[in-house]
């Protein structure tokens, strides 16, 4: 199955966010998938979430992930695991490249208030 991607007035969400952007491209009952434009030097909060695994897989760029207490680098074509609950956060170390990557998420709920913030360059709660 080719996975598409649809133009943006077509998307179910997109979001401009500190560290990016994001765009929904598929969501039913158990599977939320979305594409993550993680800006140069920039990266999401530490998290985690209570109903919801996610896996991240590299499109473009090199992406910094801490899974827990575990540091691992990335690239294109690279693909890891984020277990539900597991403390978690994604980062851009390009000075000059936008970090692209598809997150599918699977679970009961996909809403924000599953987010659990630990800690957030954002000073977002």
């Amino acid at each position: 199955m080719k996975l598409q991607t649809l133009s943006d007035s077509q998307n179910l969400n997109s979001e401009i966010r500190p560290w990016g952007r994001f765009r929904e491209i598929f969501q039913d009952d158990t599977i939320n998938i979305k594409i993550l434009e993680v800006n140069p030097t920039s990266r999401l909060s530490l998290q985690s979430h209570k109903y919801r695994s996610e896996h991240w897989i590299v499109q473009h760029g090199t992406a910094k992930v801490q899974i827990n207490d575990l540091i691992k680098t990335l690239d294109v074509n690279d693909t890891i695991f984020i277990p539900q609950g597991a403390k978690h956060r994604l980062e851009n170390p390009s000075k000059n490249h936008t970090l692209v990557i598809l997150e599918i998420q699977q679970g009961s709920s996909f809403d924000e208030n599953d987010i659990i913030r630990y800690s957030d360059d954002y000073n977002r709660s």
